[in-house]
């Protein structure tokens, strides 16, 4: 079948690859020059599943309202004369409650398992090299309370089958040494040992490569403009280079998704969450991270990247506004240097943002739309990078008529209710 891709971030390039190694022939449409260019490009580079966690849970509204008054507030409220900006947050703290925090995350870590062991399956077949390391990643603590609180997860990871362990100080410092330089910074921590690190801008340039070697086509530098729909069918995809046709349409545009859809009256809650990153270069290894750490309090994410310290946090609530704010970076900075003094020269490090694809739940939406040849890819938040293979492959799987081999319940958009027509499904496939 000839299928079309819009956007080329780490999931539009997941799903030409798996699209193309079922037999497919993919073309992928994106605005920028390459693949990986935007939200792909310089994210916290965690691969982390047991990480897959819903931003909204219980006790969160409290916790934002802290947030909110702490000078390194891991989240900015930019309030705009937007009622999809309302919307979104409205239905965000719907979801802050234990059944839906746990219904969610359950759902997040279904995937991101399966997208790991799709990942791992995919290294061993092409050799793919992405700056990885397999080294788990390590949630620290900075007071008991929060030591006390990791139980929530902990339930859902003991139910799911994710190994993790629970660490005092001391442990923190056999899986991170640098860590024991600061010893009066941080209580304990949770560890996920089957959690990796790597660079998501290379893995996508590198996956757009062996995509291109199975007959996989990229336009790029190409404007999408709309849909052309008929009936309950997609007829083309207009662009500023002209309409192009297809049997199908996969639609990966990330933050964008929901502009495009809207003009097709389809509607689903994706919205855009800002997130920054500084990469540092490293200056002395040894007081450098091994792999991922997670600054609980602050939600930043300290990443070893090569000769590299990615640090990828804060989520700010300002639509599709890309200005590099300097407070953002001063948050960063803080947390790095507070748990790794030694490990690099912030005053080196460039400076980066992105628009994250939000659910309120935190689940993608990844399947069909009431279109018969239209299926989405797309709302991944802050867990694109490890949830791309899984989602790739799952896409996949239900163009091509085939079931999943992980179950499907709660992936589809038609989990928002009724303010859409009912999806449509390739035959063959059950939720």
């Amino acid at each position: 079948m000839k299928v079309i891709i819009l956007g080329s971030g780490v999931i539009g390039t997941a799903s030409a690859y798996f699209l193309a190694k079922a037999g497919h022939d993919v073309t992928v449409i994106e605005r920028q020059s390459g693949a990986g260019m935007e939200t792909s490009f310089g994210n916290a580079g965690e691969i982390s599943p047991g990480y897959a966690t819903p931003w909204a849970g219980p006790g969160v509204p409290l916790k934002a309202l802290r947030w909110l008054a702490m000078r390194h507030s891991p989240l900015v409220i930019r309030p705009r004369m937007d009622p999809q900006q309302w919307r979104w947050i409205l239905q965000m703290l719907a979801n802050c409650n234990t059944r839906s925090y746990q219904v969610n995350k359950g759902r997040m870590v279904r995937l991101a398992e399966y997208s790991r062991d799709v990942l791992v399956q995919l290294r061993r077949d092409t050799g793919i090299a992405y700056d990885e390391r397999s080294k788990g990643t390590l949630q620290l603590f900075r007071t008991q309370k929060q030591l006390d609180g990791a139980h929530t997860d902990t339930e859902v990871l003991e139910r799911s089958g994710v190994p993790y362990k629970l660490l005092d100080r001391e442990g923190c410092t056999r899986y991170e040494p640098a860590l024991a330089r600061v010893p009066g910074n941080y209580v304990g921590g949770l560890l996920l040992p089957n959690d990796e690190t790597g660079d998501c801008f290379k893995f996508t340039q590198a996956l757009a490569e062996l995509a291109k070697g199975l007959g996989v086509k990229f336009r790029h530098e190409v404007k999408i403009e709309r849909l052309n729909v008929e009936g309950d069918r997609v007829t083309g995809v207009v662009t500023n280079k002209g309409e192009l046709k297809s049997e199908a349409f996969v639609l990966a545009l990330g933050s964008y998704s929901p502009l495009m859809l809207r003009q097709i009256g389809i509607h689903i809650p994706v919205y855009p969450v800002k997130g920054y990153s500084i990469t540092v270069p490293i200056t002395d290894a040894s007081g450098a991270p091994e792999s991922t750490v997670m600054d609980e309090t602050y939600k930043v994410a300290i990443t070893r990247l090569g000769d590299r310290i990615r640090v990828g946090g804060t989520a700010e609530l300002c639509g599709y506004d890309l200005r590099l704010h300097q407070a953002r970076r001063d948050t960063l900075e803080h947390s790095v240097t507070n748990l790794f003094p030694d490990g690099g020269d912030v005053r080196q490090a460039s400076f980066w943002c992105g628009l994250r694809p939000m659910t309120p739940d935190g689940t993608p939406v990844i399947g069909p739309t009431p279109y018969r040849n239209l299926f989405l890819n797309t709302g991944h938040g802050t867990l694109g990078w490890t949830m791309s293979c899984g989602s790739g492959r799952v896409l996949a799987d239900i163009l091509s008529g085939r079931q999943p081999e992980i179950g499907l319940e709660g992936l589809f958009m038609d989990r928002y209710g009724r303010r859409n027509r009912p999806v449509v499904a390739p035959a063959g496939i059950a939720v």
